[in-house]
């Protein structure tokens, strides 16, 4: 009977560690999924042209598909659920808030883009982010930034601080796309993101090479 455990065992190790190595190679290698957030909702917001030019930036990028996630149009109202967000899906009460954990947590990764706002970021975007937590824990993303003067470097910094406690890994390159008044026109609305952003291209492109390294380690722990 030992004999017969003892054989078991040594042909069954080896295929179980091949299996798992097997699987973490296929994770590494699938498709990932993207969230693109646009982080204000102002009905005013450039947000949305920016976060379209990030979009168009990164298409091409192996095995990842980009999604737009516009926070006006999920118009989440102010967190009121009775219970923590860290205890899980399970706990929550509203249909809006089910619908919001179900579309974050079908993501792999995140790129938020975030305006600044009186040297912060949007309380829209905070309260997106404090509606859930388990969707969001340990998952890789960038910050984009934009904003005049400093390219919303404040902003960013605050979003990182909220980030890490979610124990999200971020990507080192943070692009900040700073903002002056004539590249609006008399809409304000941006009129030439592709010649105006185009010194911001490079990063937004390392940025993603960043974070699709950091979905591959991810995927392997």
């Amino acid at each position: 009977m030992r004999f017969i455990l003892g054989l078991f065992l040594m042909i069954w190790a080896p295929l179980s560690v091949m299996g798992q190595e097997e699987n973490n190679q296929l994770k590494a290698n699938s498709t990932y999924k993207i969230g693109i957030i646009i982080g204000s909702t102002r009905p005013n917001k450039i947000g949305g042209q920016v976060s379209e030019w990030i979009f168009q930036q990164v298409q091409e990028t192996p095995n990842v598909q980009f999604t737009l996630i516009d926070l006006e149009k999920w118009n989440l109202p102010l967190f009121n659920e009775p219970g923590m967000p860290m205890n899980g899906p399970a706990t929550y009460t509203h249909a809006y808030t089910k619908k919001w954990s179900q579309e974050i947590a079908s993501y792999d990764g995140y790129i938020f883009v975030t305006p600044q706002y009186n040297c912060g970021y949007p309380a829209s975007l905070k309260n997106a982010i404090d509606y859930l937590y388990v969707e969001w824990k340990e998952k890789p993303a960038i910050i984009v930034s934009y904003g005049y003067q400093d390219g919303g470097k404040k902003a960013a910094t605050q979003l990182t601080q909220v980030l890490e406690c979610f124990k999200m890994k971020l990507t080192t390159t943070m692009p900040a796309i700073g903002l002056v008044h004539t590249m609006l026109d008399e809409k304000k609305k941006l009129k030439n993101l592709s010649e105006d952003f185009k010194p911001h291209r490079e990063s937004i492109l390392k940025a993603v090479n960043e974070l699709v390294e950091n979905l591959k380690s991810f995927h392997k722990d």
